[in-house]
């Protein structure tokens, strides 16, 4: 496993569409469900009356999931292809779990966006892929699924107009024809997965190995460390242990660590004693590497979740205020200055105010379509000034991007996502 280059895929798309039984059959094609294991649940499922819900169970294991029949976590599934040992992150459909689609997709090394032929583009197709281009995915298999249920079934000319759909789609977001390979796909089946099966029309990739044709990006250790605290806990005799995921340089046990905003004005200074990952001490730990950190001279009510450490020598930017690129994608009415909605930036979540909305913006070109306009709707692009309403870490998209991406959420949905162009620093 340690031999082969690590890739984390996100699976997204509209509900329904069969995210989680394309899940499911790549887990069972490549080997990491014993076959007794998908008989059993064929037989539970078929007993619900259920039956075509049998592999995404494989991958659904929690018994709400079941009962309900959509998928509700982010559950991380692995397998290895030929060139990588992959971590599957599959992201909810439904919008009440968008966040959780957020914090999965910000992970991403690629995106499967999965589109159900009869169907094509629905509401959250849409979503997902701005969504994925806005949180920089940069490379894309587009799944066309349920080919077995096209009239007539396994209809090419259904695949064609599925995917010149798509494309346009993909296009007007700004995708580029090299980073998206499209593929025809029955989950149910399991045709196309590992071999073509009953896709005998079709003279390109498999999905096992158009995921091999994806690239993975040199892992960002050449900027300074970012570390976002996602927990902090007390464990007794050893003292103050943070938790989360290193997301941009290297940590080595030794290092000061400065930890913004903190709740000791000025941010709370320690020493990284150790660094633990799996239970087991690294020398040294680098971007994706998730770590619980044995902290010298911070107790546990000074950082929180949400703060961030990055070496005292470059610490991370805490913002008074920022200038940012959005995308509305879902907002019953408009959104005007302001407007206070909670953003989700790594696993801060801070209410911030829209003080200026400076450009509107064509959301296919980037090009300005109206300077200072009165409001803003779903579908506009647009350059806006934010201030949080308290203090908070965000990092420009030109310095470290994996810092300067978030998600816009209110009232129970997500109504913009966006990056940070620039940041006016708090003093």
């Amino acid at each position: 496993m340690a031999d082969k280059p690590h890739l984390n895929l996100v699976i997204i798309g509209h509900v329904d569409h069969g995210k989680s039984t394309l899940v499911g059959q790549i887990l069972l094609q490549t080997g990491q469900f014993p076959q007794h294991m998908v008989d059993k649940y064929k037989e539970e499922a078929k007993a619900k009356g259920k039956e075509s819900f049998a592999l995404a169970w494989i991958f659904d294991n929690l018994k709400e999931e079941r009962e309900r029949g959509v998928t509700i976590d982010v559950a991380h599934k692995r397998f290895d292809t030929d060139k990588f040992y992959i971590t599957i992150i599959d992201a909810p459909g439904h919008r009440d779990f968008v966040k959780n689609m957020i914090t999965g997709t910000s992970q991403a090394d690629a995106a499967v966006l999965v589109v159900a032929a009869p169907d094509g583009i629905m509401a959250q197709t849409k979503e997902h892929m701005f969504l994925a281009r806005t949180l920089g995915v940069k490379q894309m298999i587009v799944a066309i699924n349920k080919l077995d249920d096209t009239k007539p079934p396994y209809d090419k000319a259904r695949f064609e107009a599925v995917k010149a759909e798509v494309d346009k789609l993909a296009k007007s977001v700004g995708y580029k024809d090299e980073q998206i390979q499209y593929i025809p796909v029955s989950a149910f089946a399991g045709d196309n997965v590992k071999e073509k099966g009953k896709l005998d029309w079709w003279s390109g990739e498999t999905i096992l190995k158009a995921i091999d044709n994806f690239t993975v990006q040199d892992k960002p250790t050449n900027l300074p460390l970012r570390w976002p605290v996602q927990d902090v806990y007390t464990i007794k005799g050893v003292g103050t242990v943070p938790v989360g995921k290193i997301e941009t340089g290297v940590m080595k046990p030794g290092m000061q660590l400065i930890f913004k905003p903190s709740m000791k004005p000025g941010g709370a200074i320690g020493e990284a004693k150790t660094i633990e990952m799996h239970h087991e001490q690294l020398s040294q730990a680098i971007p994706g590497d998730n770590v619980g950190v044995n902290l010298r001279g911070v107790s546990k009510n000074e950082i929180r979740r949400g703060d961030v450490a990055g070496p005292t020598t470059d610490p991370p930017t805490v913002a008074k205020a920022f200038i940012a690129q959005i995308m509305v994608l879902n907002h019953p009415s408009v959104i005007t200055k302001g407007y206070t909605p909670v953003f989700h930036c790594y696993t801060a979540q801070v209410a911030c105010r829209f003080e200026e909305i400076q450009k509107k913006l064509d959301p296919k070109t980037g090009a300005v379509k109206e300077e200072n306009p009165d409001f803003i709707k779903t579908g506009d692009a647009a350059i806006v000034k934010i201030i949080p309403t308290r203090p908070m870490v965000i990092e420009s998209s030109k310095k470290i991007p994996q810092l300067g991406r978030f998600a816009i959420r209110d009232m129970g949905q997500t109504v913009a996502a966006g990056i940070c162009l620039d940041v006016e620093e708090a003093k």
